[in-house]
């Protein structure tokens, strides 16, 4: 239970925090605004899921650590 809390916290905020600091390093690097975001969407997206993947794995392997 307490996996899923931590997972639904940090994964929005792992996204969030992935594409501020890509869009704005991207921004000084592309001309187009345009193609800056969606290059920091992709690695929100790509953070989200990381995060996401790591959090379904954690809830798989705690509960058979803590027999």
């Amino acid at each position: 239970m307490i996996v899923a809390l931590v997972w639904f916290i940090f994964c929005p905020i792992a996204g969030t925090m992935a594409y501020l600091i890509t869009f704005e390093e991207y921004r000084r690097h592309f001309p187009d605004k345009r193609r800056a975001g969606r290059e920091a969407f992709r690695a929100a997206i790509f953070a989200f899921g990381i995060f996401a993947v790591l959090g379904c794995i954690t809830a798989l392997v705690m509960p058979w650590l803590a027999r």
